[in-house]
């Protein structure tokens, strides 16, 4: 009984550091002047507008275009059930709400994953001679998105998290736990 409580104890302060470690790196934004911001989709709403949650990444990437910290962003996300393209619904937004010129943005409509946005943006960044990002999304997801594009190549990459936090967040957290030790296996074993 001692020993399945000290595993207990153990794993559990292995979870609670986990969970500080992501929300720490997630949460210290090192954005600094770069070609590209990395922009990962998230839910669209059933009318084809951005959820809370991707309006906040916008949000946070049409900041630092305008504080002309990036000249271009890769807005990268597939349809959802709801049969819109997030990549577009993210464009049309970032045109049409924040006025960022369209020439300023690239779509990866293949971008179902966090490892499909990485392989993505890295080909579209080593065709257009870019080499710098900063990756844009909820601060849970920052550690796990920097990993992928770091894997596909790309070298330098920085992070700004959306400003934009729910209760949802304490079960993404969670997940992120799991899911990065998990990604790192499975990518390093490719």
């Amino acid at each position: 009984m001692k020993a399945l409580k000290r595993i207990a104890i153990g794993l559990a302060f292995l979870f609670a550091a986990g969970v500080t470690v992501i929300a720490v790196d997630g949460l210290d934004d090192d954005a600094t002047k770069s070609d590209v911001a990395v922009v990962l989709g998230s839910k669209v709403m059933p009318d084809g507008t951005p959820s809370a949650r991707l309006r906040a990444r916008l949000d946070r990437t049409a900041d630092l275009y305008q504080q002309g910290l990036v000249l271009h962003v890769i807005v990268s996300g597939g349809t959802g059930k709801e049969g819109f393209s997030e990549a577009r619904v993210m464009a049309d937004y970032l045109i049409d709400q924040r006025k960022l010129p369209r020439t300023a943005i690239i779509l990866d409509e293949m971008g179902n994953t966090t490892q499909a946005t990485a392989q993505n943006s890295a080909a579209i960044m080593r065709q257009r001679g870019f080499t710098r990002a900063i990756v844009v999304t909820q601060y849970f997801h920052v550690t796990r998105s920097r990993y992928a594009l770091h894997q596909a190549g790309v070298v330098t990459v920085h992070s700004a998290h959306a400003r934009y936090l729910e209760w949802r967040d304490l079960y993404s957290v969670a997940r992120e736990v799991i899911a990065l030790p998990t990604y790192w296996i499975a990518s390093g074993s490719q």
